[in-house]
């Protein structure tokens, strides 16, 4: 007879608990970058190296800073050995390296200079933004109103893509509401909050743009489960510099809170795998021994299982994508793809209104409502805060599965 969800909680330890959904979002392409370079000779190259590694250390530390730690500079010029692959190719008449990095070799390394590490599965913040120009006030939303909404829009979500941070803003419906936008304006934020609601998102952002004598200024309001509420204000000489202003100041501080310590990067990396259809005690032993069988897994344990899903944390051995691979050559472990990019049925960061995507080859894609060309942004599946919490401060994404026992495809073998 089999064993229920609930027995089967049991037998594992887990813990279930009933807390509000959260909100997090997985962000695909932390380690991919692509630079401009002269040629393809190789003294180019090295230096393109250097700087997509730069690019990519600050993405994955949350703050610049790290540029300056002793020991970097080392890095850098070891940029190549820490390359999973590359591609020159020809754009607009100049010269791109596309360039996809290991990404545990590069949080090795970073932990090798004392380096923060900030993980791939990272707090959505929902934006809104009031801009004021020559007596005219805009609301930024997902979908652009006009030119100089167009432009800041722009210039926000380039700055979240350079940094890796996933934003998102409200819906286009919201762009003709006078009386919210005089609200936003006034930080009166009871209406903010309601016209909130059902839109995914861990922080909530408040911001006013105006102009600043021959700059701008920014000042905002940023609160929930996933940042501490602040009050702050900078300003700027440009539209674009404002932006990455207020983008850094968010990314540095959630990287504050959820970046792994560099003495916590263990040597074995682990990564949590989530799948749906265990059922069963035999589910369950299956799915351990099927794992323990894989060359690069080193370690293997239950999280928590919630129905019939279950969390387990697999410790493994070189890059992600080898254990992926040997994954996806057991035909039990059918792959979940999750809704690309879509953290929210309007306004959220979604290929029709949130993400410019790219996949992890560094080939990019665009949507409609784009953030940029070189991330994608996916929601992730998380029950509660709880689950939040403890992906906020994985290294890894989170991968989906469902168990398929008797798979599409027999196998004799156990693994």
């Amino acid at each position: 007879m089999g064993i229920g969800p609930s027995l089967l909680a049991t037998v594992l330890a887990c813990c279930l608990t009933l807390a509000g959904t959260a909100n997090a979002v997985t962000v695909s392409g932390l380690y991919t970058v692509d630079v401009s370079v002269e040629s393809s000779n190789q003294d180019d190259l090295q230096e393109g190296y250097a700087r997509g590694l730069q690019e990519v250390m600050v993405r994955v530390s949350g703050s610049r800073d790290v540029l300056d730690l002793e020991g970097v500079d080392d890095l850098l010029e070891r940029a190549e050995s820490f390359l999973q692959s590359y591609e020159v190719t020809r754009e607009d008449g100049g010269n791109r390296l596309q360039m996809t990095f290991g990404a545990v070799g590069v949080n090795r390394a970073m932990a090798s200079v004392e380096a923060p590490v900030w993980g791939a599965n990272r707090p959505l913040t929902l934006a809104w933004v009031a801009v004021e120009d020559r007596g005219s006030r805009h609301l930024l939303t997902s979908t652009p109103t006009g030119e100089t909404a167009d432009s800041w829009l722009g210039s926000f979500r380039s700055a979240a893509t350079e940094r890796g941070l996933p934003v998102a803003f409200p819906p286009r419906r919201f762009a003709d509401d006078r009386e919210l936008l005089s609200d936003l304006w006034g930080q009166f934020n009871n209406r903010i909050v309601r016209a909130s609601d059902g839109q995914a998102h861990d922080a909530l952002a408040l911001v006013r743009i105006r102009r600043d004598g021959s700059g701008w200024r920014a000042s905002w309001t940023i609160e929930g489960p996933a940042v501490e509420r602040e009050e702050m204000s900078v300003t700027a000489d440009s539209q674009w510099r404002l932006a990455e202003a207020v983008i850094n100041h968010w990314t540095e501080g959630y990287a504050s809170r959820y970046a792994v310590d560099a003495s916590d990067v263990d040597e074995s990396p682990k990564v949590d795998l989530v799948l749906e259809g265990v059922s069963t005690l035999a589910d369950y032993g299956g799915v351990v021994k099927a794992l323990k069988s894989f060359t690069p897994v080193t370690y293997v344990a239950a999280r928590r299982v919630r129905g019939d899903r279950l969390t387990i944390q697999v410790s493994f051995d070189g890059e992600l994508d080898q254990l992926k691979q040997y994954v996806a050559l057991d035909p039990r472990f059918v792959s979940v793809e999750q809704p690309p990019s879509r953290v929210s049925a309007e306004g959220g960061a979604g290929p029709e209104n949130g993400s410019g995507a790219a996949n992890t080859s560094g080939t990019a894609s665009s949507g409609q409502d784009g953030i940029g060309d070189a991330l994608a942004y996916q929601p992730l599946v998380a029950g509660d805060e709880q689950d939040a919490e403890q992906a906020f401060e994985s290294l890894y994404p989170v991968l989906y599965y469902r168990w398929q026992p008797a798979g599409p495809v027999e196998s004799d073998s156990d693994g």
